[in-house]
């Protein structure tokens, strides 16, 4: 694996900022965001980097949502507690690799965060955990990284489009251009678009959040078309409930993660 530093972690958080904006939608913390998608592509090998000689997968996912959906199934949070304001990543590796792939502590290490587990995979979550071992690192929300990162982008802002706008008018005329689109829609599905909702990536598989306009929560799975939701519970409504359309329309349009943890294609 290459060798990877601040710097490069810092490259990569600008090119997924610029080029993935969509991945940062309902999210508290765009910048914290931008850097975990950074720290997936070094170690996937999707950025514009040499191919990793190691097979590395990375999971990531908040700290106590993982633990409200797994805790009681490992013991990974005996060994520290709950972090709720923490990302905690998933790094496996194949199990005939002897220690921890140096890029992985390289990133992870300029990232600012750290180790608080590791040993033998385990079959939770979407990730491939088969003939592997896995590491696991803790790093906070507001950790002073994303300071730098927000000073890059700055100077980035500074820098005026060739057709004297700037890069924040074209994302706006690409969001009016969205709105435009959603004409004619199923009167259910108009009402999922037009309600408040922000939703993010869970884990990998299709495990996606929904934050809605009150404060409730709800875990859609898009894959499997269930949803915590009392609609979805009680009655199951043709073509799912609104969250589940929410999720759906979200990643056809590329706002969030596919249901792999892929970004979306660049939108330009």
């Amino acid at each position: 694996m290459p060798e990877h530093n601040l710097e490069t972690l810092l490259e990569e958080a600008v090119h997924v900022a610029n080029d993935y904006p969509a991945v940062a939608n309902g999210v508290d913390n765009s910048l914290h965001e931008y850097l975990r998608y950074a720290v997936l592509r070094l170690l996937e090998g999707d950025a514009d980097q040499p191919s990793p000689t190691v097979d590395v997968t990375v999971g990531y996912g908040r700290d106590g949502a993982m633990a409200d959906n797994w805790q009681s199934m490992v013991s990974w949070w005996s060994e520290m507690p709950v972090q709720e304001d923490c990302t905690r990543f998933r790094v496996f590796y194949p199990d005939d690799v002897a220690h921890i792939p140096r890029a992985v502590g390289d990133v992870m290490s300029a990232l600012g965060a750290w180790c608080v587990w590791s040993g033998d995979a385990v079959d939770v979550g979407a990730y491939d955990h088969r003939g592997r071992r896995e590491v696991h690192y803790c790093w906070p929300l507001g950790h002073p990284v994303e300071d730098r990162l927000d000073e890059r982008l700055e100077r980035d802002a500074q820098a005026v489009a060739p057709d004297g706008g700037c890069a924040g008018d074209v994302r706006a005329r690409e969001a009016v251009s969205d709105q435009a689109q959603t004409g004619g829609l199923e009167a259910r599905t108009q009402r999922a678009l037009d309600e408040e909702m922000a939703v993010s990536l869970l884990a990998k598989g299709g495990q996606y959040e929904v934050r809605s306009a009150s404060r409730s929560i709800y875990d859609v799975d898009i894959i499997a078309e269930t949803c915590t939701c009392p609609d979805y519970q009680q009655r199951h409504p043709d073509g799912g409930c609104k969250h589940l359309r929410r999720v759906d329309y979200e990643i056809k349009h590329g706002r969030v993660p596919r249901p792999d943890g892929r970004l979306p294609e660049t939108r330009r």
